[in-house]
């Protein structure tokens, strides 16, 4: 698949969406006054999957262990900028006040550091006229085109890999412990601020957190009955909502 793309600056990709940042980008976030959300999802994971499976291996990188009542899991953390209305960063022309340093997020979109995510222009925030054949090679033979955009996101699987160890001890640390089941939607955690970037500065800990007891939190009951089954804990979506964090169904999220 061949795909063209020029960026026209409608701003739409720094608007009403969570911007997933690694540590790093989130301490510099927070420390320049913006909000961070804790966004948790959650796989169980009884028995290793064969080493053929790599879409398992690919989670298994991105993910830490952990239990809930008596089942094995693995938690996938990602912590992300909520944008509301607009990017505090966003000039009234749409420019990036920070652009020479915006996180790796913007660097690499509409492009996508899943590689088990196919990119359909028309699922992107991108308006049509920034498809246009004839603009700039995005897509050639269905991978990127631009060798600096494929280092960038080369990069930002790394770091999402070597970031997994200061999520769990950020999540121990702040008592985070609730994730919506993978593939439906995300728990969001709004920590206070100043406690989420002492967690993030003190990775590692002077004294590990001891491990934690998970809970799932699901908006289908199928999925509540299946996870009780297995004597683990679940809740359903907005039955028991505690304040500290917000169900988001992957249906209504942005591409």
């Amino acid at each position: 698949m061949d795909v063209d793309f020029q960026c026209v600056r409608c701003g739409n990709c720094c608007r009403n969406l969570r911007l997933p940042l690694s540590v790093a980008e989130a301490m510099d976030w927070l420390q320049a006054g913006h909000s961070v959300q804790v966004l948790c999802e959650a796989i169980p994971w009884p028995g290793e999957p064969p080493a053929s499976n790599v879409f398992a291996a690919y989670k298994r990188e991105r993910s830490f262990p952990a239990l809930s009542g008596d089942l094995p899991i693995r938690v996938i953390v990602t912590l992300v900028a909520p944008l509301g209305s607009g990017c505090p960063n966003l000039g009234p022309d749409n420019a990036c006040g920070i652009y020479a340093h915006r996180p790796g997020a913007c660097r690499i979109y509409p492009a996508e550091s899943n590689p088990f995510v196919q990119i359909v222009p028309a699922r992107r925030l991108c308006p049509p006229d920034a498809w246009r054949a004839g603009s700039a090679p995005f897509l050639r033979d269905s991978d990127y085109a631009d060798d600096e955009l494929r280092l960038v996101i080369r990069t930002r699987l790394g770091q999402m890999v070597a970031d997994v160890s200061a999520h769990a001890s950020l999540c121990a640390a702040l008592g985070i412990r609730a994730a919506a089941m993978a593939n439906e939607g995300f728990i969001a955690h709004a920590p206070d601020q100043t406690a989420l970037l002492a967690a993030l500065r003190d990775f590692p800990p002077a004294r590990p957190a001891p491990a934690q007891d998970w809970e799932f939190v699901s908006d289908r009951i199928e999925t509540v009955q299946a996870i009780r089954s297995c004597d683990a804990h679940c809740q359903l979506a907005g039955s028991e909502q505690l304040p500290q964090f917000e169900y988001l169904s992957l249906n209504s999220m942005p591409a």
